[in-house]
């Protein structure tokens, strides 16, 4: 099995994070940083688990995950969503259009990498005991 993430992210310090903490952990990370063209990027590479951001150029990250929702091939994909807002109604936005998991910016190391491994698993039938 694959360990893909597509990380839908314009923040640069963000994408270095994360591509640093899954790349060591085995993951392949690829990255996409317009929110027009990404629910293309997702249909044309169909990661594991997308991590999605919330504020994103020319598109929320809840319109983007409302449209791959609205997709079969997409409804059931693992989405992580980030938000440096980590208020209740950004929270009660993400788990109304199918969030999967939603962290708040700054995340641990760990956290990031538990919550992608879990969806994962989640993903593919691997229940590991955890969450």
């Amino acid at each position: 099995m694959g360990k893909r993430v597509l990380l839908i992210e314009d923040e640069p310090n963000i994408i270095e994070a994360i591509r640093f903490i899954l790349s060591r952990d085995g993951w392949t990370v690829e990255t996409h940083a317009d929110g027009a063209t990404a629910v293309a990027a997702v249909d044309r590479k169909r990661p594991d688990v997308v991590i999605l951001d919330v504020m994103l150029p020319n598109k929320s990250g809840f319109e983007i995950l409302r449209e791959l929702r609205a997709m079969p091939d997409h409804a059931n994909r693992p989405v992580l969503m980030l938000t440096a807002r980590g208020q209740q109604k950004d929270r009660d936005m993400a788990e109304a259009v199918g969030v999967s998991h939603f962290m708040t910016k700054p995340f641990s190391n760990t956290e990031m990498l538990d919550v992608v491994r879990r969806l994962a698993a989640d993903a593919s039938g691997q229940d590991d005991g955890h969450g």
